[in-house]
């Protein structure tokens, strides 16, 4: 594949369209003029399509991010999974701790500043229907066009739409169907259940692949390819139990489509912040992940990529203010009982050192959202031993930081530039006799937010703005324009990985084994696999997915998938296909295979889940029906002339709550 050069379609999209389901309007699917133009005059030549088609593109990027200064918006999908959690202790025993008691279809859905995104995904999702509607409602009414270009046009409006209910239904479960922009609003909506969804959603991506061109064939990047139709389909295979097309899919995307997994350094080389303080050593896995390189041609792994370096459509990307450990914090003391050791120090600061410049290095690091102990630690673990040789778990060449990487650098310390530690080694005893801290004493008082590892790899973003600015002390990623924060959607190397699951799902674990291995071998793994559970796959795709996948929407397809293919886990369970989504309660026994994995593998209902810190408690828990979260109230109530179904479990749910199961019935409805 050859990727021409870093540019997508600009352009507002100027038509009057039917609105989202909102989170604060009686309105319900009405119309929301965006512009004083008519939809009519717009979509009466292409550039109204190719504006439409940029709004899609752009909210790609704005259902993933939208420019919060603290937070990131695709965590909230690992908030309840195996991989991360919520880590900003100072919002007090909030709402993301406690999912089982705080999560109800009229709290803890809304969020802003430091708080979760579940209406944002409901809000934005129903954003992107909306959008691709526009183009299929239009596109035949575009004199001139070709066949050609008619139905590519169609094919990347698919895209987008499948796209966004791919992940409704896998955050919301049965969900209302809207194919159409609306004449005038409907306020009768029914539920479609998430099966009839995804059985559109494999119509409609067929017809994407079929048509919608390969990316050697486009002067353009960032925009919907044949590549990105295919691995969306993959996915949806998956679900419908289609296992054979899957797998055959995905061999034809990683034979025949000029993609390849980049083994050898590449591109642009960007090292550390600063190499005097954190040196990395140039390998291929820091390469890959460097926001200039996700476009560069030199990049064959790329299948799609989200375009965030534009000034005119930039959104602030502050990954690394958002999920890297708050080692500046005063709950950390050094050996001798000094808090706040460590600070983040201005280059033109009296105090600053240029071996010690930890916040180019690491960032300005907040710790809203943090990664779990099994993320952290047990994923790198076999047979006993750690596997520091992976490229993506490395310290040696500088793409893994653990708090004892960091040097107190507060000249006030009288440990001023020795390492961190979590437990003093010794007594300290001031010049008056005071034994201020004893051997084994633990020295930092809250370790959920302030202590653990840095995916530097994943992570680390040139800050550009501030890297400009000498007085900068807030490195946070991409934090305004000029800054790079391409992001990948799709690159093979979760091809590879959806092959496997492919493969296992068929009864071929060695095949699959296969496929693990070839993303092991690229990281330089130690352990090759002869065979695999479902769990091998799933860890494999934490340890190489980590903020590119939606992990929980992940997790819930994966469990969907166990149900109907009746293959084990690697505790040895199976799972129903009419029960796996209907199950209650905090116990550690049953469940669906989301919520085994969360119990299992992080704190959740754990006794060590609830702790204190400082003076906030923190209690992770969850309930087996938080697999889907609940319907927004908001859209049930707007919704004042028919009843769409609440999830199970949450209040208002009841099974006797008709709705569609078969697509073109919803639509017939519309």
């Amino acid at each position: 594949m050859s990727i021409h050069k870093n540019h997508i379609f600009k352009g507002a999209l100027m038509l009057m369209a039917a609105g989202t389901l909102a989170s604060c309007s009686d309105s319900f699917l009405e119309e929301r003029p965006l512009s004083f133009y008519e939809p009519g005059t717009t979509y009466t030549t292409e550039a109204g399509l190719q504006s439409a088609l940029a709004q899609c593109d752009k909210q790609l990027k704005t259902y993933r991010i939208d420019g919060n200064w603290n937070n990131v918006g695709i965590f909230t999908n690992y908030l309840m999974s195996d991989v991360g959690m919520y880590a900003k202790t100072d919002m007090g025993g909030g709402f993301q701790d406690n999912f089982d008691a705080k999560l109800t279809p009229t709290s803890g859905m809304a969020g802003g500043g430091d708080a979760n995104y579940m209406q944002r995904f409901w809000d934005q999702g129903y954003q992107m229907v909306k959008y691709a509607n526009s183009i299929l409602s239009y596109v035949d009414k575009v004199n001139g066009l070709s066949d050609e270009i008619r139905d590519a046009y169609k094919g990347r409006a698919y895209f987008h739409r499948a796209y966004a209910y791919y992940n409704l239904c896998l955050q919301f479960g049965d969900i209302p169907l809207v194919t159409k922009l609306l004449e005038v609003p409907k306020r009768d909506y029914k539920s479609t259940s998430k099966e009839a969804v995804f059985q559109m959603l494999v119509h409609d991506l067929e017809f994407a692949v079929e048509h919608v061109p390969s990316q050697s064939k486009m002067s353009l990047v960032g925009q919907v390819n044949q590549e990105a139709c295919m691995q969306l389909l993959i996915k949806c295979y998956l679900v419908v139990g289609e296992y054979a097309k899957a797998e055959a899919m995905a061999t034809d995307l990683i034979n025949n489509h000029g993609l390849k997994l980049m083994t050898e350094p590449f591109g642009v080389w960007q090292p550390s912040g600063n190499e005097k303080t954190w040196k990395v050593t140039r390998n291929v896995v820091w390469d890959l992940h460097r926001t200039p390189n996700i476009a560069n041609p030199a990049n064959k792994e790329t299948i799609m990529l989200i375009s965030n370096s534009n000034d005119q459509d930039f959104a602030t990307y502050n990954v690394m203010r958002a999920c890297f450990a708050h080692w500046s914090n005063s709950v950390i003391r050094d050996p001798h009982g000094m808090a706040t050791p460590g600070n983040n120090i201005a280059r033109n600061n009296k105090n600053y050192n240029d071996t010690l410049d930890w916040v180019r290095v690491a960032g300005r690091g907040i710790a809203v959202n943090r990664t779990s102990y099994f993320y952290n630690k047990t994923i790198w673990s076999y047979d006993g031993e750690t596997d520091w040789q992976d490229l993506r778990h490395n310290r040696k060449v500088g793409n893994w930081m653990e708090m004892e990487d960091f040097k107190y650098n507060n000249p006030k310390s009288s440990c001023y530039g020795q390492h961190y530690q979590l437990y003093a080694d010794k007594d300290y005893v001031n010049s008056e006799g005071k034994t201020l801290v004893h051997k084994g004493d633990i020295l930092c008082s809250d370790t959920i937010r302030s202590w653990y590892p840095t995916p530097l790899y994943q992570c680390y973003i040139l800050d550009t703005p501030n890297e400009n600015n000498k007085g900068a002390n807030q490195f946070q990623g991409a934090s305004g324009k000029g800054a790079n924060g391409d992001m990948y959607l799709f690159r093979l190397a979760e091809t590879y990985l959806l092959r496997a699951e492919a493969r296992f799902y068929q009864g071929n674990t060695a095949g699959a084994a296969e496929d693990v291995n070839a993303i092991r071998r690229r990281a330089n793994a130690k352990k090759m696999f002869k065979t695999v559970t479902i769990g091998d796959i799933m860890a494999e795709r934490a340890r190489e997915l980590y903020l590119e996948e939606f992990r929980q929407a992940e997790m819930v397809r994966v469990s969907w998938c166990l149900a109907r293919s009746g293959q084990p886990d690697e505790w040895g369970n199976t799972y129903d296909l009419k029960t796996w989504d209907k199950q209650e309660g905090t116990d550690l026994n049953g469940g669906s295979y989301w919520y085994r994995r969360c119990t299992v593998y992080n704190v959740f209902n754990h006794d060590y889940g609830k702790g204190q810190q400082g003076n906030q408690t923190f209690e992770y828990k969850i309930n087996k029906h938080n697999l889907f979260w609940p319907i927004p109230n908001s859209a049930i109530t707007a919704n004042n002339k028919g009843q769409l179904r609440q999830n199970f479990g949450y209040d208002g749910y009841d099974e006797n709550v008709k709705e569609w199961t078969n697509y073109e019935d919803a639509i017939a409805d519309e």
